[in-house]
């Protein structure tokens, strides 16, 4: 009997190394009517590999909502569709998003076929708590969105992880010292499961050195692994400071609206600075110096 209506298969592929992909991940990249990958000239050269010629349509963030009645429609005419990215789990900082969320609405079935991801990967090899953690993505590029972000995180017990640009790792070592504090261990795992797979251990003070004295550190595909607040340490009420902030600088200029709010929620000042000039271009640093936007 012939399955009247399709199923969404969500598939993990390799993060580097292509001999991890799964038998179950091939068997159901073999028998899709379709491949819909994030870039199809990447999935090619997987599907080569496994000496399939699958078709392949691009689904990423610029077209995604375009392609979705698309989807939806070979799904109804009873054609399996796979979801796959460049690499590691779909969704994960990765799109797939809207297509899922609009199958299942749709009442077909959605499958899960797990595989690699950069982010379990990291945490695996890390050497830090793995209990409770929390994904926050990519930074803001824009350094005070970055710093203001990090303020919102610096009490976070989780340890976190993140994803980074190789072109921006030493700006983002630098606000993460700059706002959880230069003790914090963390782990930069660069180009995991490929040949060059390099974990730089230490604490925010010593990547940042190590950064800036190995060229390696800033190339390939990097994950960063960063411990949680210690106990107690900057138990601050988020929205209570970012409230306190807002309030304060309305009346006051950014660093003495930083310096108040800071003394009244128990905030580090860096924290509630990075919150009172994120909304500015340019303005004065706690210290009283002019502080320029950097752009990134």
């Amino acid at each position: 009997m012939v399955n009247a209506r399709g199923t969404l298969q969500v598939v993990a592929t390799p993060i580097g190394n292509l001999a991890d992909v799964s038998a179950r991940a091939r068997a159901v990249l073999a028998a899709a009517a379709v491949i819909a990958a994030e870039d199809t000239r990447h999935t090619r050269v997987l599907l080569q590999s496994l000496g399939l010629a699958t078709p392949l349509v691009s689904l990423h963030a610029h077209n995604e909502a375009q392609r979705v009645p698309e989807l939806i429609e070979r799904l109804a005419r009873g054609e399996d569709v796979a979801l796959v990215s460049d690499a590691g789990t779909p969704l994960l900082s990765d799109p797939g998003f809207e297509l899922v969320r609009s199958a299942a609405a749709a009442g077909f079935e959605v499958r899960t076929v797990p595989g690699p991801s950069a982010i379990t990967a990291a945490l695996a090899v890390a050497g830090l708590p793995t209990q409770r953690f929390c994904f926050e993505g990519f930074l803001p590029a824009r350094a005070r969105e970055r710093r203001a972000a990090l303020a919102q995180l610096a009490g976070e017990s989780r340890t976190l992880v993140f994803f980074e640009a190789p072109h921006r790792i030493v700006a983002t070592l630098e606000d993460l010292a700059g706002q959880f504090g230069g003790s914090r261990r963390a782990v930069v795992a660069r180009e995991l499961t490929k040949a060059h797979e390099t974990l730089y251990r230490g604490t925010l003070e010593q990547l940042l050195a190590q950064a800036h004295a190995e060229p390696n550190f800033a190339r390939g595909e990097l994950t960063l692994v960063v411990e949680g607040a210690a106990a107690g340490a900057h138990a601050v009420d988020a929205a209570q400071l970012r409230r306190a902030v807002e309030l304060l600088a309305k009346e006051l200029p950014p660093g003495r609206a930083a310096a108040l709010a800071a003394a009244l929620t128990g905030a580090p000042r860096a924290a509630a600075y990075a919150l009172a000039s994120g909304g500015e271009s340019a303005g004065s640093a706690p210290d009283g110096s002019l502080e320029e936007e950097d752009g990134r």
